[in-house]
């Protein structure tokens, strides 16, 4: 399984500084991504969570590290596709893979929040159809040398859009999602699917299934997708009370990371960005650096079970 490592973007910890010091140290002890995700807006009773409160927006802080890393690859978990031009996201993200050097995977989301739709001025009916005629314009930005579409939804007239992305045909799209129908969406037409940050992992397996079963039956090899899983995770001291999956001492958590490789996952990213203690604006922002400091060398890829720091409860 490949890991990576999620880099501040919410709450007090996510600085500039912090930023560029986790993306370093995670490309020297060769973490194989470095991820980020969006949020637009929070309630004013912070209803989200801790996480949502305070985010810095996903492209901007890519686009910031692919001038201070030159191997690590640089991936959004995820943006949401309806709050944007397909024609804006295909300009965004060819510019991104431009600068950063071919190292940018793409995942995208349908979104959730009624709020951030409304603000938007987006509507969150047909959300699924919308999805897939928007993969087949960005897709065509990407890849053709004159575009023109005229669709549902969507509409381009006959223009060029240039650069192109570095990777060829494009860079990796990998959605989001947990119905039914976005997994099996999934599997027909992107390269893989990334999984939500639930507490619960069981359905895990469930989803990486659907996923297979539909790029099967779409005549695609299922071989070739990448099944990604953010690692929401939060040390605990081992105390032998019941506790979530990702949850608990650096050991504990190695080993939940090893049961979902046997589910089907092929790469898992250290994110302590949900942990609500790291994650707050009102998190005490030195605090939360030395529990990345503690993370990024205890999951640091190639670390054998229980080489990392042996007192690895930080709370």
């Amino acid at each position: 399984m490949l890991i990576g490592f999620g880099v501040p973007v919410s709450g007090s910890w996510a600085t500039p500084g912090n930023v560029v010091r986790v993306a370093r140290r995670a490309e020297a002890l060769g973490y194989h991504a470095l991820w980020t995700f969006q949020r637009l807006l929070s309630p004013v009773d912070a209803g989200w969570g801790e996480m949502y409160r305070s985010v810095l927006d996903p492209t901007v802080t890519l686009a910031f590290l692919a001038g201070v890393t030159e191997r690590v690859r640089l991936g959004t978990a995820v943006v949401n596709l309806p709050f944007v031009s397909p024609v804006v996201l295909a300009k965004q993200f060819a510019t991104l893979d431009v600068v950063c050097a071919g190292r940018l995977d793409v995942g995208l989301g349908l979104a959730w929040a009624d709020e951030e739709f409304t603000a938007t001025g987006t509507p969150k009916d047909r959300r699924g159809r919308r999805a897939e005629e928007y993969l087949d314009v960005l897709k065509a930005l990407w890849t053709r040398d004159v575009v023109e579409h005229a669709g549902e939804f969507y509409r381009v007239p006959r223009m060029r859009a240039e650069p192109k992305p570095v990777q060829r045909p494009h860079p990796p799209i990998l959605l989001g999602g947990a119905a039914p129908a976005a997994l099996r969406r999934a599997g027909r037409i992107a390269d893989g699917w990334i999984s939500g940050s639930a507490a619960d992992l069981r359905p895990i397996r469930e989803g990486v299934r659907v996923v297979r079963a539909a790029a099967e039956e779409a005549g695609r090899d299922p071989s070739g997708l990448r099944f990604v899983c953010r690692g929401a995770v939060r040390f605990r001291p081992a105390d032998g009370a019941p506790r979530r999956p990702l949850a608990g001492t650096p050991e504990q958590i190695r080993a939940d990371i090893e049961d979902l490789a046997a589910l089907g996952i092929t790469e898992l990213f250290i994110d302590l960005n949900f942990d609500p203690s790291i994650g707050s604006p009102d998190a005490d922002p030195a605090e939360s650096m030395r529990r990345a400091e503690e993370a990024l060398e205890a999951f640091a890829p190639g670390r054998p079970l229980g080489s990392g720091p042996e007192q690895g409860v930080v709370e």
